[in-house]
């Protein structure tokens, strides 16, 4: 008799989410989803995809098992999610960066140091050796990372260039080459003295030093000089 009530005590033990169904939901479904996304960064990071436990991840965002099954349905989705989710939020800085008034010089760097920010993170260097380690028995992550994360950054930063050029600030041939090569410039070697162990993540003000010089670098070989700037957008 007893045995029998504790097994269905068991048995019923998400009963709180059901007993909350009439009742107002406390956070939305994105909301929820953001939580989940950001344990799943962290759980990713730290053991790898194949290693990584969903039920972990609720365990981190504070969300029963159930919940996250219906809001993600698989481990590839909430890994694809993940990616989504963060290169996201990169795209719209980039793109609100694109819109302001400043120099281009100064606009370049602070779009640079939003690159950074995304590229040269501690968890998403981290993801990279992941996803290198466990490509060929899970090729579908290496894919979703390559499309979703490297591809959408340098059309992000492709997309930045091309509004300063529609606004007569820079003259380039290809809008997406140079951004690959500005990136390439900007955190190749960063990037993996970090990634094999070499050297820690750089501290801000070597990011923002790096970015300095790339940006004037590069500013050097396609800027439209300022008198032509002025007279073809009336100085905007």
């Amino acid at each position: 008799m007893n045995r029998n009530g504790k097994d269905q005590t068991e048995q019923t033990a998400p009963a709180p989410e059901r007993r909350g169904r009439g009742r107002p939901q406390l956070r939305s479904d994105d909301e929820t989803r953001a939580l989940i996304y950001e344990a799943a960064r962290r759980e990713f990071s730290e053991r790898g995809f194949a290693a990584a436990s969903i039920a972990d991840v609720a365990c981190r965002a504070g969300v029963s098992t159930k919940t996250l099954y219906r809001l993600i349905p698989t481990k590839l989705a909430l890994f694809e999610g993940m990616v989504t989710d963060r290169v996201d939020r990169f795209v719209s800085i980039v793109n609100l960066g694109a819109c302001d008034g400043r120099n281009v010089a100064a606009a370049l760097e602070a779009a640079l140091l939003t690159c950074a920010e995304l590229i040269l993170d501690a968890e998403v260097i981290a993801l990279q050796r992941i996803i290198l380690a466990e490509s060929d028995k899970f090729p579908d992550i290496a894919e979703t990372f390559y499309e979703k994360a490297m591809q959408r950054s340098i059309a992000a930063l492709a997309n930045w260039l091309g509004v300063q050029q529609r606004r007569g600030r820079i003259v380039l041939d290809d809008t997406e080459a140079a951004a690959g090569m500005l990136l390439g410039m900007f955190v190749f070697k960063p990037q993996r003295d970090v990634m094999f162990g070499h050297k820690p993540v750089p501290a801000r003000s070597e990011i923002e030093a790096r970015a300095k010089a790339c940006a004037a670098l590069f500013l050097s070989g396609c800027a439209v000089p300022a008198d032509q700037t002025n007279k073809q957008s009336g100085g905007a």
